[in-house]
């Protein structure tokens, strides 16, 4: 993977151009986080233009969160078969595509379809993107790189929801998409020039398209049951049916990994320790962020009746307290240690999450999601820095691919999961499920603290 910008490191020193192409590919990663809540914003604009109910509109958010992380995994793997620079040119041009089409849409189908072709392009440009900063940088400098790619995370999914409300009150809900065209532009062709051409790398292989398709039906499966639980209830038979088919594919994904000659993933590489911490620290940090903002932008316009700028400028303090959790993260992170600063930041999210779980008003929901928001800003950080920090080159791609997976899936299960909770205040009937939406944020992150306090490696053991 990266073949020539790896033996160009070692022959020459670092790239020159290293910086440079972080902040090109930062701008990329930026714009795929974006789309994630950018688009929270003006969900209740597409509702009412569109014709489309709670369960629709939830799945504009899971079906390219979905999508996305559905197939990272098959990206990662294109990035080791056929170069970073390759596939992160190639996503760039289809987001554009697929962003302008969902800009266009007359109806759900329509949006639905765009949003999938951009979780599908996602999926080819994260992993590459990232796989060029983890071989661009080495040591004290790959871990600065990390962390302010890690920070990309949280601070831009909090930028997003002000940017949507800025765009949504303004030129109107399809400027949330058509943004993305002229950046992705401007980026692909900038990158063009910065990037060195790449011969073939030498990893040889097939892309396991069967492995993309099981991991893709196992989350699809249990995020639909999920969704479905708000409607139909979580103790029923479908409920549990759509549970246990999912649970079945995912089974059936391992064991495919196991078996094929080509597997999509390397399980030894997920059960690692660090892996499997970092992992879990970005389940569980972007389902969170999503709760936050799902809740959230229902509960100032739907509920307390904001417009879209107000709602946007109400969340101007998480944008804040994200940043400056994820830059106090980076700069002590080689003090404290992983684990200590993961738990905290996860005890952290859970303390802000009961403010509004407890108190109803606008100023306590701003108030405790901006403190939930500093402490998930803390946990990407870690996430990040515990799964990539020592990945040798030649697994950058899949490594890459799998911890934005995780990403992506934390976003598919924690939209649903919240849409499910806060199924009636959503709809407008029972204004108590937002309460109960953030109860079980506050459950989630505490118990993911005990376990991370558990599962994370010391410094020295890793």
């Amino acid at each position: 993977m990266t073949e020539s910008v790896a033996s160009t490191q070692e022959t020459h020193g670092p790239d020159p151009r290293r910086w440079k192409i972080l902040g090109l590919v930062g701008i990329a990663q930026l714009m795929l986080i974006l789309d994630v809540t950018v688009v929270a914003i003006a969900l209740p604009h597409m509702g009412a233009e569109l014709g489309l109910g709670r369960e629709t509109l939830t799945w504009v958010v899971s079906g390219y969160t979905l999508t996305f992380g559905g197939l990272l995994l098959l990206g990662g793997r294109a990035v080791d078969l056929f170069g970073a620079r390759r596939l992160a040119l190639l996503g760039l041009l289809l987001f554009a595509t697929a962003s302008l089409v969902a800009g266009l849409a007359t109806s759900g189908p329509m949006l639905l379809g765009g949003r999938v072709a951009q979780g599908l392009a996602a999926a080819i440009l994260s992993p590459a993107a990232l796989s060029l900063v983890v071989t661009l940088f080495e040591g004290d400098e790959r871990n600065k790189a990390l962390g302010i790619w890690s920070a990309l995370g949280g601070t831009g999914a909090a930028l997003g929801v002000l940017l949507g409300g800025l765009l949504t009150a303004g030129p109107g809900w399809p400027w949330v998409f058509f943004i993305n065209i002229p950046v992705g532009v401007v980026v692909l062709l900038t990158l063009r020039v910065q990037l060195p051409p790449q011969p073939r790398p030498a990893v040889r292989g097939r892309l396991d398209i069967p492995g993309a398709v099981l991991v893709t039906a196992a989350t699809g499966t249990l995020t639909y049951g999920l969704i479905r639980a708000g409607d139909q209830g979580w103790a029923t038979l479908t409920t549990a049916a759509f549970l246990v088919v999912a649970a079945v594919l995912y089974v059936a994904f391992v064991a495919r990994q196991r078996l094929a000659a080509s597997p999509l993933m390397d399980v030894k590489l997920l059960i690692r320790r660090p892996v499997a911490a970092g992992t879990l620290l970005i389940l569980v940090a972007t389902a969170l962020m999503i709760m936050v903002f799902f809740l959230g932008t229902f509960y100032l316009q739907d509920y307390r009746e904001y417009g879209a700028l107000t709602t946007g400028l109400l969340f101007l303090p998480v944008a804040l307290s994200t940043m400056a959790g994820a830059s106090a993260a980076g700069r002590i992170i080689g003090r404290t240690g992983p684990r200590t600063l993961g738990v905290l930041g996860l005890l952290l999210a859970a303390a802000g999450m009961v403010v509004p779980a407890l108190w109803g008003g606008t100023t306590a929901m701003v108030i405790g999601v901006a403190v939930a928001a500093a402490g998930t800003g803390v946990v990407f950080v870690v996430a990040s820095a515990t799964a990539l920090g020592q990945i040798e080159p030649h697994e950058a791609g899949l490594a890459s691919g799998i911890v934005s997976t995780f990403h992506e899936f934390g976003a598919s299960l924690g939209a649903a999961v919240v849409s499910s909770m806060a199924a009636a205040s959503i709809a407008g009937t029972d204004a108590a499920g937002f309460s109960r939406g953030f109860t079980t944020g506050a459950v989630v992150a505490t118990a993911a603290a005990l376990l991370a306090f558990f599962i994370t490696p010391k410094p020295s053991s890793q």
